[in-house]
């Protein structure tokens, strides 16, 4: 079945003509549109509009980046990509958004044109583009002039990550970060040696991590400035603020800007621990670099922030906007990377002293609410434009709000709690509106939105503007907020479970739906109010399906307590609570048929997939789909991160075995019945793909209705936008076959490698 989708193109010709002749009129040309960085319009951004949900419309859909504004607080700028499948190509776009109006302008739609930032109180654009041979180029626009651009500079590998800042009239300080080769020179994959042999040798874990093997090259942060000179930008060069220091940040897998912050007096960054394995620990620390200025070498090595009572990953480093003072965020328990985040805040960091007096000055903020200590765990920190506030994106039940607290009253009152900002839905990034305000840029999304832009001011919330939603709130996706309501329900033991309930777009009371009952993985993660192009509900509600997303034992968002209660319990707390929701979904939903019900999962909700199978929650699903899920407990030994299993079940299997096997969904194989479809990826290596094998196997054996979809080339996730468009086709023709509903789009032999064989069971 085709998506129905219709394109709304906005009146280009009309812009055009009027910036004609407004150029005209001031005796200049118009912007070429044939410059150094390709073809350009000055033109609106195209409208999206879908009328019916799919997976093709979830993944051609424009995906904006957060937006960051400009010292007037006038312009934002953004990136948006949007994949095609009639042409099977992405295109990307670096586009200004005029705050007040919502117009947006066109900068460049070069294909390798990446990470757009303002280059001090200015109107000129910096961003990276792929040059040749591995190289990256600094490119330079400007709003005003659009289609002219120039290189500031080349850079000999790859970098990202850009962060930029004004250090003074024409000076600006830029901070990347790339990859170094031991010797701590920039590392470009282009200009390595050829090998004659495939062998990688190791005498130490971790061999691989997430989805690539450990190589010799590290992850650094490379520091510079930018000087504008007779009206040009240009680069000095980069140094390496990492080098002989056996330091490596970004922490990988996923560590980005979130990990490094740039002022005028210098850097701080998290790292692991040097001396520390990083497949058996997560601990980490930060550090400062004092910098004297931004074309020289450090004025030291890095001074470390050490504190005793925390020894769990550290996070989220950030600057008082002076620069003299910085906060992050950081676990108390080594190994345990879902242990709660405390606020750490350190006075006078870049005065003059030694890192352990560093360490010495650094106060843990013990957010307390009502004389009890605040349970919830910041995901992000930052300051206010002013300084007077801390800002903190928590996970709150289901939604990822911003919360504000004064820092000088809590200093001498930590009694003071934090107050939140916003409420419904999930917060993504936050910028300072504007130069001397306290007011702010706020970018998100929802169930129904993938981009959601807003502005506010602290001391009047409930005043917050929407600047612009990607989706026209929904509607421009055929969806709606009316479709999204959540439940609660009586747990396994003295508590109450959340769950999220996403509804078909025509929804009627007195009609009967189909139940996807879908499990998150982690398992110490949740479902939220956010947009997820992975595991997307209103992608199954649009099918037909009541979605239910229960956030049982382990989930985050409702008490490090409620986190902690898994910890050797992965198959009993949540395993109860999934049961106690499905049985009150059947005895207080009327409009589900849980006679026609499907439960979905993947990582953890993988793990629950299989653990259904051998007992008997099992049995009331009409059929399952696992992805990238956990068979046989023992097996966790093969993978990357070896602190997670460690930690979750008691100690190493050789310490804990009892415990392992105990929640080993393999030990129940013999009981399995369900029709099941299991999906691993070759390049997981977080699960290795032979989980899956062993999944498929034993159900082939026995006989049950299965299939087996992988992806050589994918990860964990599924992120190439024609291979999930496969994964959405094959799953949801696999649930929808089982519970009456019509297959969502023929799976085209060419399209889909299928190998049918029908085999008899053995025995």
């Amino acid at each position: 079945m085709a998506p129905s989708k219709a394109i709304t193109i906005t009146a280009v010709f009309a812009s055009c003509i009027a910036a004609f002749l407004y150029l005209h009129h001031l005796g200049l040309q118009p912007p070429l549109l044939w410059t150094s960085t390709g073809p350009h319009v000055i033109s609106e951004e195209v409208a999206f509009h879908a009328d019916v949900f799919t997976p093709q419309v979830l993944l051609s859909a424009p995906r904006r980046s957060p937006a960051i504004p400009n010292s007037s607080g006038k312009l934002a700028v953004y990136t948006v990509a949007t994949y095609s499948f009639e042409s099977h190509q992405k295109t990307s776009e670096i586009r200004v958004i005029d705050i007040f109006s919502g117009r947006s302008t066109l900068i460049t739609n070069e294909e390798k044109a990446s990470e757009p930032g303002w280059l001090g109180n200015t109107t000129d654009l910096l961003w990276l583009r792929e040059g040749e041979r591995g190289t990256t180029e600094l490119v330079v626009g400007s709003v005003e002039r659009v289609g002219q651009t120039y290189v500031a500079g080349r850079v000999p590998g790859a970098i990202s990550n850009v962060k930029l800042q004004e250090l003074g009239a024409g000076q600006v300080a830029i901070v990347v970060s790339g990859k170094s080769w031991p010797n701590g020179t920039l590392y470009n994959e282009e200009n390595e040696p050829k090998k004659h042999t495939s062998a990688r040798l190791y005498d130490s874990t971790m061999v691989r991590h997430w989805d690539n093997y450990v190589t010799l090259q590290k992850n650094a942060i490379w520091y510079g400035k930018l000087e504008r000179v007779k009206g040009r930008w240009s680069l000095g060069s980069l140094t390496n603020s990492l080098q002989n220091t056996r330091l490596e940040s970004p922490i990988p897998p996923f560590g980005g800007k979130d990990h490094f912050d740039v002022s005028s007096t210098g850097l701080v960054f998290v790292a692991n621990h040097p001396t520390r394995n990083a497949a058996f620990n997560t601990k980490s620390n930060l550090y400062f670099v004092p910098i004297a200025d931004f074309s020289e070498s450090p004025t030291s090595k890095p001074r470390i922030v050490e504190l005793e009572a925390l020894q769990g990953a550290a996070s989220s480093p950030v600057f008082y906007p002076d620069g003299k003072s910085a906060a992050f965020l950081q676990m108390e328990q080594n190994g345990y990377e879902s242990d709660k985040n405390h606020i750490v805040y350190v006075p006078n960091i870049a005065a003059p002293q030694e890192g352990s007096e560093l360490s010495a000055s650094a106060q843990v903020l013990q957010l307390k609410m009502v004389e009890a200590e605040w349970d919830r765990s910041p995901s992000s920190v930052n300051f206010s434009p002013d300084g007077s506030m801390l800002l903190l994106v928590v996970e709150d039940k289901g939604d990822d709000i911003l919360f504000q607290i004064d820092l000088t009253e809590f200093l001498i009152n930590s009694s003071r709690h934090p107050t939140a900002l916003t409420g419904a839905g999930a917060v993504s990034d936050v910028q300072p509106l504007k130069a001397g305000s306290n007011e702010l840029f706020i970018s998100s999304s929802s169930l129904i939105d993938n981009s959601i832009y807003t502005i506010m001011d602290p001391a009047r919330p409930a005043d917050a503007k929407t600047v612009s939603s990607n989706s026209r709130d929904g509607r421009s996706f055929g969806l709606s907020s009316d479709q999204v309501s959540e439940i609660w329900f009586q747990g396994a033991g003295d508590y109450q479970v959340h769950a999220l309930v996403t509804k078909p777009s025509n929804f009627l009371a007195d009609k009967k739906y189909p139940l996807a009952y879908m499990v998150h993985g982690g398992p110490q993660s949740a479902w939220t109010n956010s947009w997820s192009t992975r595991w997307n509900p209103a992608v199954f509600a649009e099918q037909g399906y009541v979605v239910i997303c229960p956030n049982p034992t382990g989930s985050t968002g409702y008490g490090q307590e409620f986190v902690d209660a898994i910890t050797e319990s992965w198959g009993g707390l949540p395993y109860e609570d999934l049961v106690k929701g499905f049985e009150y979904i059947k005895e207080n939903m009327a409009y589900v048929d849980t006679d026609r019900a499907v439960a979905l999962g993947a990582s953890y909700g993988g793990y629950m997939m299989n653990w259904f199978q051998g007992h008997a929650l099992g049995r009331v699903f009409k059929a399952l789909v696992c992805h990238d899920g956990v068979f046989s407990m023992a097996n966790q030994m093969s993978s990357d991160e070896q602190y997670f299993p460690h930690h979750d079940l008691g100690g190493f299997y050789w310490e804990s075995r009892e415990t392992w096997e105990k929640w080993n969904p393999a030990r129940f194989t013999g009981n399995w019945s369900t029709p099941m479809l299991v999906i691993h990826n070759e390049l997981d290596y977080r699960l290795p793909i032979s989980e899956g094998l062993a999944m498929f196997n034993v159900l082939q054996a026995l006989g049950i209705d299965s299939r087996f979809l992988t992806f050589r080339d994918e990860n964990h996730w599924v992120l190439n936008e024609e291979n999930s468009l496969i994964w959405h086709t094959v799953v949801l023709n696999w649930i929808n076959s089982y519970v009456g509903l019509p297959a969502y789009r023929e799976e085209t032999a060419g399209v889909i490698d299928m190998v049918d064989g029908t085999f008899a069971a053995v025995g």
